[in-house]
């Protein structure tokens, strides 16, 4: 296949995953379009695996190494903004973290080496489901991926609005964030809004909570070890002229360390009961861990590192990129084998769409840097299974 082909396949490929975006174990058009695109190549594929998931095989050689390259599949429930000949035609659904892209990246890799045929060795590519609640990962290990599909190493990628298009970043150890989430309830005593005096307002020891919580960061933490609590949501049994009895505030942590994470729980639960207690209120604390930080393998960097200069140039390369408390269940397979993750740049200030966010109903991944990701798990394969 010409490079103009090659292109072209690679944008139909994520514009037609782009208009069935589909949620968290609910994959099933998605994995069947995946199947259907890597039986094409001539590949041994697997489906139903965590769930979802899809797994194909391709051997070449006598080799005896194992490498897996792997893609998330799952989107986001979100109304897609912008017009788009491709734009979502699920309703409430879209694919609003890139997910369609990086499934396209994947299959393109897959096309190449079937293709080039330039390693010796085993290639598994992995697509997996239900990478947003964290919960796809460990449901593929959960059900023998790494026993049916051993792997002696795992690569992954997501593109990142704000960096320079097509340009990629990693690091050696911690590169992602673990996230906890915690939903804390208050009851206090409801009352008319007239008279405050009746009541045990739970909105106002919400709000004192809030604040206080941010002291944990500021005060018992030092400042060069990162972490982040945020509330999120607040949800109230009241109505405009009476004051609740009951207020939910929900939301999340970001660390890197168990020892910053316990500390994290114990010292909101302390704050959170000693608060309630000053105001005769009661409470409830939940606190649970979803995903783990995403670590990366010092000798998988190097790899992935030496990958993407060849495919970018050493201009697009940053081998020490600052960490970020963003969280990937990709975390989960590198507790188990070693790997890398890296990150390729859907586009900066400069670059129009490529900049939106992620999670945003507006954003759209960038079909320039399609080749790109392709080429970089193409290069992989070769440097890490040589003829």
């Amino acid at each position: 296949m010409d490079k103009a082909s090659f292109e072209q396949q690679l944008i139909e490929w994520r514009h037609d995953l782009h208009r069935f975006p589909e949620t968290a174990f609910e994959e099933k058009m998605t994995s069947e379009y995946i199947a259907k695109a890597l039986t094409a190549m001539g590949l041994e594929v697997h489906t139903g695996i965590g769930g979802t998931g899809v797994v194909a095989s391709l051997k070449v050689g006598s080799g005896t190494g194992m490498i897996g390259i792997r893609a998330d599949m799952d989107a986001l429930n979100f109304t897609e903004e912008g017009e788009r000949p491709y734009a979502s035609r699920n309703k409430g659904k879209m694919h609003a973290c890139g997910h369609d892209g990086h499934m396209a990246a994947l299959l393109g890799a897959a096309k190449l080496l079937t293709e080039r045929k330039n390693f010796n060795g085993t290639v598994r590519f992995v697509f997996q489901p239900a990478e947003e609640p964290g919960k796809g990962a460990l449901a593929m290990i959960g059900e023998g991926l790494l026993e049916q599909f051993p792997m002696d190493e795992i690569y992954g990628m997501h593109n990142m609005p704000g960096m320079p298009e097509g340009t990629i970043a990693t690091r050696a150890g911690g590169i992602m964030a673990c996230e906890d989430n915690f939903v804390i309830r208050i009851k206090g005593q409801g009352s008319h809004a007239a008279r405050p005096h009746m009541s045990i307002d739970p909105l106002v020891i919400a709000s004192e909570i809030i604040l206080a919580l941010q002291t944990i960061i500021s005060r018992n933490l030092d400042p060069n070890v990162p972490a982040v609590i945020s509330c999120t949501e607040i949800h109230t049994d009241g109505i405009r002229n009476a004051i609740p009895t009951h207020v939910e505030i929900k939301g999340d942590t970001r660390s890197y360390t168990p020892e910053v994470q316990q500390m994290l729980e114990e010292r909101m639960q302390a704050i959170i009961e000693g608060i309630c207690s000053m105001h005769g209120a009661e409470c409830q604390f939940e606190y649970t861990h979803e995903f783990a930080p995403t670590v990366n393998w010092k000798e998988c960097v190097d790899v992935a590192v030496k990958a993407a200069l060849n495919v970018a140039g050493e201009a697009k390369v940053d081998a020490n990129v600052q960490q970020v408390m963003v969280s990937e269940d990709f975390s989960a397979f590198l507790q188990n084998i070693p790997g890398c993750f890296v990150f390729i740049g859907n586009g900066g200030a400069s670059d129009g769409k490529g900049n939106i966010p992620l999670h945003n109903p507006a954003y759209d991944f960038n079909d320039n840097i399609l080749k790109i990701g392709a080429e970089y798990f193409a290069e992989l394969i070769r440097i890490r299974l040589p003829q």
